[in-house]
């Protein structure tokens, strides 16, 4: 799973020596379009790495419309982490959007690994770095940017890889109509 490493090397200065002797502590499965990872309840134990593909975490709302939380792309994870700190069920769905590959490891070997490794404990660090600023600058986007700047700034995000997404779900991440999301768009002459 080279490309696996290169995810976390991404994150911590691991030799090839450190990642080996960690690989059998991850599981790696494929995900059809759509297919869940996870599902509102649930209890997963795991972080799931995203190697491969689109994913999305949403919720599902009292009148059963669908609300997307956020967006991964490779280098991202899908994980519940009131279930992992507090025993909670997940308070959200996770879905691949495309087909999806993901490398998954029990949170709690996760952690031993932590603590026996410098590196290890860089990269869980860095992990949960990322998903505070990835939530912070979310929210700076929905209280600070009009619909039209969100939608630039996914782009940026998620360069070489928005074509792949339906619009409908790039919509629900931006917090707009598909309308609205095809009005932006055919002004920006991408329609």
């Amino acid at each position: 799973m080279d490309k696996h490493f290169e995810i976390v090397r991404n994150l911590a200065p691991f030799s090839e020596k450190e990642w080996e002797s960690a690989l059998p502590l991850f599981s790696f499965k494929n995900y059809a379009a759509n297919e869940m990872i996870f599902s509102a309840a649930d209890k997963p134990l795991q972080i799931h790495f995203l190697i491969e593909g689109i994913g999305r975490y949403f919720y599902i709302d009292i009148e059963g419309r669908e609300r997307n939380k956020s967006l991964v792309k490779p280098g991202g994870a899908f994980a519940s982490i009131s279930t992992l700190v507090s025993g909670e069920g997940s308070p959200f769905f996770t879905q691949a959007i495309t087909a999806c590959c993901t490398g998954a490891i029990a949170y709690s070997d996760l952690i031993k690994l932590s603590e026996q490794n410098n590196n290890w404990a860089t990269f869980l660090r860095r992990v949960y770095e990322n998903l505070a600023l990835k939530k912070e600058r979310r929210e700076a986007g929905f209280l600070l940017l009009s619909a039209r700047q969100r939608y630039e700034e996914f782009l940026r995000d998620f360069e070489g890889q928005s074509e792949r997404l339906p619009l409908k779900h790039v919509a629900m991440y931006l917090g707009i109509t598909d309308v609205s999301l095809s009005r932006i768009r055919k002004e920006m002459g991408l329609t």
